[in-house]
């Protein structure tokens, strides 16, 4: 057994005091005041994180959304969640002008600005409130189809 799986089967016995100091030893702070068993599955993961590494930069911003969804409507249904990969380029026209949007880790980019939506971008375009997604063609609606260029 490597010594990263031997970490992993010890967290099954530990009592919740021992988690504790593990989970210090693991994070640098103090422990969560949370259940044993939410004390070993994070351990693990941060364990797992450091042998396997970490979720992509899109995953990580598709949680949040999820998360800040949840805790605005206490539902996480009938969502439609758009995935792009980090170096794809958006390119939309609007009012006879042609706009660039890539796609970072950590949100996009526009115009040498990093924005964390979609939504904001199409704002700074347009002046106007607009679903980010539906503006650069990522849901389904007639009348306008911009183009999505990837990174090959």
């Amino acid at each position: 057994m490597t010594k990263p799986d031997k970490r992993l089967a010890d967290l099954i016995v530990m009592p919740p005091a021992q988690l504790r100091s593990a989970w210090r030893d693991t994070f640098k702070s103090p422990a969560p005041d949370i259940g044993p068993d939410l004390l070993r599955r994070g351990i693990a993961n941060r364990l797992q994180e450091r042998m396997h590494g970490s979720l992509t930069g899109a995953t990580k911003r598709e949680i949040e959304r999820l998360r800040k969804r949840v805790e605005r409507t206490g539902k996480a249904s009938h969502m439609h969640a758009i995935s792009l990969k980090t170096g794809t380029r958006l390119v939309r026209s609007w009012n006879g002008k042609s706009y660039h949007v890539l796609v970072c880790d950590n949100g996009f980019e526009f115009e040498g600005r990093q924005y964390s939506s979609l939504s904001h971008i199409a704002r700074a375009i347009t002046g106007a409130h607009w679903s980010g997604p539906r503006f650069f063609g990522l849901k389904k609606r007639s009348g306008y189809g911009p183009k999505v260029l990837t990174n090959g």
